[in-house]
C-alpha cells in the first residue's frame, strides 16, 4: 500500500498513509458504534461493527490492493461497493482520490478530497494528502495549511511525511525560511530520509550555501541506492560539487548521471555546460 502514496506525494516519501489509512478507517468505525450514553459503557471493537461496515473496509482494502496492481477500473468499482455499503466512510473517499490523481481525473480527485474532508475534517492522512495533491497542481501555497492541520493532531503517526511535504511546497513558492524549518523537523522525526536530505541540498543550494548543501548531499550519496535517485537530484549534486570545486566528487556523480539519466534535460544541460540553470 505505500507504493500508492508514492505516487501521489511530492518527491515521494515511504510511509504506509493508506495502511494507517486503513487502519484509522477501522478504529473510527468502531469509535462510531461505541457507547455514547453512561460513562460505564464499554469501548466498541470490529466486532461490534455492522455488516455493511466490514463489507465496506473489505472492499476498501481490495481497491487499494488493485490499485497497486494497475487495475484502475477493478480499484474504482471496489470503492464503488465500499461506498455503497457504507457511504459515510471519508477514508474510502480519500483512496478514490489518490486513484483519480493517478489516472489524471484532477477535477474528480479534488472532489473526492473535499468530500472526505467533509466527513473527517481532523484527519491528518487526509489533510496531508490534499495537501499534497495541491502542491502538486499550481497551488502550492494553499497546500501549507493541510500540511499543518495534519501536525496539529498529536496522534499523527507520520508527521515526518507531512514536514517534509510542507517543506518541499516551501521551496517551490521560494519561501526559504518556512521551507527549513519544516524540513530540519523532518530530519529530526526521520533522519535517514532520503527524500528529506535531497529537499535539504537543495534549499541550501538555493540560499548559496553551497557548504551545507554539499554535507546533505554527502550523507545522501551514503543512504540512497544511485538507481532510486531522480535525474534532478543527481544533476542536483554534480551542481553543488561544481560549486565547491570538487572536481574528484563532481566526476562521481556526473557518472550516475550519465549511467542511469543519459537521455534526459539534466544530462543535456550538464553537456551543454549550464551549471546555473
Amino acid at each position: 500500500m505505500a507504493r500508492l502514496l508514492q505516487r501521489c506525494l511530492p518527491l515521494s516519501a515511504p510511509l504506509q498513509v493508506l495502511q494507517v489509512l486503513c487502519m484509522a478507517a477501522l478504529l473510527s468505525a468502531c469509535a462510531a458504534i461505541g457507547g455514547s450514553g453512561s460513562g460505564s459503557a464499554e469501548l466498541a471493537t470490529s466486532s461490534d461493527q455492522s455488516v455493511d461496515q466490514k463489507r465496506a473496509l473489505i472492499r476498501m482494502q481490495l481497491a487499494v490492493e488493485y490499485y497497486e496492481q494497475g487495475q484502475m477500473e477493478v480499484a474504482l468499482d471496489e470503492i464503488k461497493k465500499a461506498l455503497q455499503a457504507d457511504p459515510s466512510l471519508a477514508d474510502a473517499y480519500g483512496v478514490r482520490a489518490l486513484i483519480y490523481m493517478g489516472m489524471g481525473e484532477l477535477a474528480l480527485a479534488q472532489d473526492n478530497f473535499l468530500r472526505a474532508l467533509s466527513l473527517a475534517p481532523r484527519n491528518p492522512d487526509l489533510s496531508n494528502n490534499y495537501g499534497s495533491f495541491l502542491c502538486q497542481n499550481g497551488r502550492a501555497a494553499q497546500s501549507i495549511a493541510y500540511f499543518d492541520a495534519a501536525l496539529t493532531n498529536r496522534a499523527y503517526l507520520s508527521k515526518g511525511n507531512a514536514l517534509n511535504n510542507a517543506g518541499s511546497c516551501s521551496l517551490k513558492i521560494n519561501d526559504l525560511v518556512n521551507a527549513e524549518r519544516y524540513l530540519l523537523g523532518a530530519l529530526e522525526v526521520t533522519p535517514d530520509l532520503i527524500v528529506t536530505n535531497a529537499n535539504l541540498a537543495r534549499l541550501y543550494y538555493a540560499r548559496g550555501d553551497y557548504e551545507r548543501a554539499g554535507w546533505f548531499i554527502a550523507r545522501l550519496g551514503k543512504l540512497a541506492n544511485m538507481e532510486s535517485l531522480t535525474a534532478d537530484v543527481v544533476w542536483l549534486a554534480v551542481k553543488i560539487q561544481h560549486r565547491l570545486g570538487d572536481g574528484g566528487a563532481q566526476a562521481e556523480w556526473v557518472t550516475q548521471l550519465r549511467r542511469h539519466h543519459f537521455a534526459t534535460p539534466e544530462y543535456a544541460a550538464y553537456q551543454r555546460g549550464k551549471f546555473d540553470e
